[in-house]
């Protein structure tokens, strides 16, 4: 606006000219971008005095009006193009000043990022097969969703064993409505096995003796408190050649403990049963909390179960060819979780299964 313009606005309209110079002046002397923000506001908004005033042209004499109205659409215009050129400006000056005094040392070392690394039920697996494959084992895998036949027909557990049971075994396709049914028709159920063994039972199949093999994975049995759960991961080791014995079996067990627990641990060896087995034994290991002294972990006896083996049972040769009268062997299984709650002293098995990174980081 030129100065005769705006001599002759502060002629007619006094107020306008009072508008356009305190516009001016806050917007100029806005200090950053907020404040010229504001000075926008207060000067150009909805309810500034500039949108007041061009509101009341009307009430103006008749001659005033095209002047007034003219001189204002002209401030209005001259006030946002100073509100560009002064965000501009400011905008230029924030970003020298933040090049000059914000300064990034690029020789400073990065922020580290969390690596993860395997589970802790992975690290006790890995951990029993490299002692295993370091006696001559090699790693065998089976199925997870598994047929009646192998999970408990060829490991020598009859039809009417209680471990068939629906209250024991989940099962997936069960041909077994009535127990007459079951023990003629008992091969054609399909389920989630219940231990690794039937992944013995293939291997035998397969392949005539020797057979020296380690079967890990997952299994699955309907258990629920704080030393059992649904699923859980298993090991288990078949030996199978001329002249086993049950030293033989003593032996591999007892180098296990030592490599796996330490070599102060002592091992005991209990008689028990198992359909596939015969003779059968448990194997207990030192409590390493009491020394073997007792304490509440290991029920005040000293002793904590960590695995069942036995001898293989002659009638499970039948089913896979082998002739028992050349040839005798070991079996050992042992559950994974409950290795990892031994040598580390956890209390509660479903602390696995819980993800608290917490617990997770500390192994």
């Amino acid at each position: 606006m030129d100065d005769a313009d705006l001599q002759m606005l502060k002629q007619r309209a006094p107020g306008l000219a009072a508008i356009y110079h305190t516009g001016r002046e806050s917007i100029l002397h806005a200090a950053d971008v907020a404040a010229l923000e504001q000075a926008r506001v207060t000067t150009l908004g909805r309810k500034s005095a500039l949108t007041e005033f061009l509101r009341s042209i009307s009430t103006l004499p008749a001659e005033d009006r095209p002047l007034v109205g003219k001189g204002g659409n002209i401030i209005r215009k001259e006030l946002e193009a100073l509100v560009d050129e002064r965000e501009v400006r400011l905008k230029a000056a924030a970003l020298s000043t933040s090049l000059a005094e914000e300064r990034i040392d690029v020789t400073l070392p990065g922020q580290p990022f969390p690596a993860g690394h395997e589970h802790l039920i992975s690290q006790t697996m890995r951990e029993v097969e490299d002692i295993f494959v370091g006696l001559g084992y090699r790693i065998a895998e089976g199925p997870e969703v598994e047929l009646d036949y192998y999970n408990f027909t060829a490991l020598n557990t009859p039809p009417t064993h209680p471990a068939r049971s629906a209250h024991d075994t989940f099962w997936v396709v069960e041909q077994r409505e009535t127990m007459p049914e079951a023990v003629v028709d008992a091969d054609r159920g399909v389920l989630l096995r219940t231990h690794t063994s039937p992944v013995q039972v293939r291997v035998m199949e397969q392949q005539e003796p020797p057979v020296y093999v380690l079967c890990l994975g997952k299994v699955y049995r309907r258990d629920s408190d704080a030393t059992h759960t649904p699923m859980f991961h298993q090991v288990e080791g078949l030996v199978v050649d001329e002249g086993i014995t049950l030293a033989d079996l003593k032996g591999t067990v007892a180098h296990f403990t030592r490599e796996f627990f330490g070599g102060d641990r002592e091992i005991r060896v209990r008689p028990h049963f198992f359909p596939f087995t015969e003779p059968s034994i448990e194997v207990d290991v030192s409590c390493e909390l009491c020394g073997g002294k007792g304490c509440r972990s290991c029920k005040h006896s000293g002793w904590l179960e960590i695995m069942g083996a036995g001898m293989v049972d002659p009638n499970v040769y039948g089913f896979v060819g082998y002739d028992p009268e050349k040839v005798s062997g070991f079996a050992f299984g042992m559950g994974v979780e409950r290795m990892a709650m031994l040598k580390h002293g956890i209390p509660d098995l479903r602390l696995f299964y819980d993800n608290d990174v917490r617990f997770l980081r500390q192994f």
